[in-house]
């Protein structure tokens, strides 16, 4: 019973460590510029007084909102190129990664185990190691400065061949075997039994294809040089005195899609996550 207790409580206390950043950044934004420049006016060397944060502001305002949802154009521009970079890039990887997790999963073939481990290693890879390589290509095929930029290195990641290869392993042999007795083609043999066996996993890869696409800032700012082509991850004002509650309004504006997509998805997340963990 007391194990049990304190390990409510340690997990309590570690969530809290998680949220409360969070706390901070919603109820920083909705202060306003006298209130900011009193509590952090430290920290933009305006003045000498200690920091003193608060879950909730003592005047709260919705000026910072308005002034990035009515008076900022350039907001819209970036979320808007978020929207394309990231769903196009799902959509690539859905049409790249499915075909080659069945393949992986639940066919056999010559090589199948040398090239999965080949997969498996570029999945390691600290996606540093791969912006050299990746932007030489880009340049080779003068796709700098543009959206394909972002948009194709995300399609060809090797991460969603991994978790959805995991859930088409777990397929019967003898099922696809009768299906296919019964008449059935490779292609219904997919549509019919893969996919909706497989469904957890594809959309587990689609949530965290979503979730490091609309967070990435290294490869945005690496391959894109124009403001006009920039995602969300990338706006950032300022960061002034009276533009910091505009920063920290952007800041929540942006997880709103990344966080609704992950409560939603959360049950096959999860499935997707255990799934990887299965030894061969």
């Amino acid at each position: 019973m007391i194990k049990r207790v304190m390990v409510r409580v340690v997990l309590t206390v570690m969530c809290l460590f998680v949220w409360l950043p969070l706390f901070l950044m919603a109820g920083n934004s909705l202060m306003g510029e006298w209130e900011m420049l009193d509590r952090f006016g430290a920290v933009f060397g305006a003045a000498n007084r200690p920091v003193k944060a608060a879950l909730l502001p003592s005047y709260p305002t919705l000026k910072p909102y308005v002034e990035l949802l009515l008076d900022s154009p350039g907001f819209y521009v970036m979320f808007w190129n978020s929207c394309l970079q990231t769903g196009l890039a799902v959509a690539g990887q859905l049409l790249v990664a499915l075909p080659a997790a069945w393949a992986f999963g639940a066919l056999s073939f010559k090589g199948r185990r040398g090239m999965f481990l080949i997969y498996i290693i570029l999945m390691l890879q600290p996606f540093q190691v791969t912006m050299v390589p990746n932007y030489l290509v880009l340049k080779r095929l003068s796709l700098l400065n543009s959206h394909l930029a972002v948009i194709l290195p995300a399609a060809w990641s090797a991460f969603p061949v991994f978790i959805m290869a995991k859930f088409f392993e777990t397929i019967p042999r003898p099922l696809m075997e009768a299906a296919g007795l019964d008449g059935a083609g490779s292609w219904m043999i997919f549509w019919k039994i893969g996919v909706p066996i497989g469904k957890p996993g594809i959309v587990s890869a689609m949530v965290l294809g979503v979730l490091e696409t609309w967070n990435a800032i290294e490869q945005p700012m690496t391959f894109l040089k124009e403001q006009r082509l920039w995602p969300l991850s990338l706006y950032l004002p300022e960061i002034t005195a009276d533009k910091a509650a505009v920063a920290w309004a952007a800041s929540v504006t942006a997880m709103i899609l990344p966080v609704s997509l992950f409560v939603m998805g959360q049950g096959a997340l999860e499935q997707g996550i255990a799934a990887s963990g299965i030894k061969e």
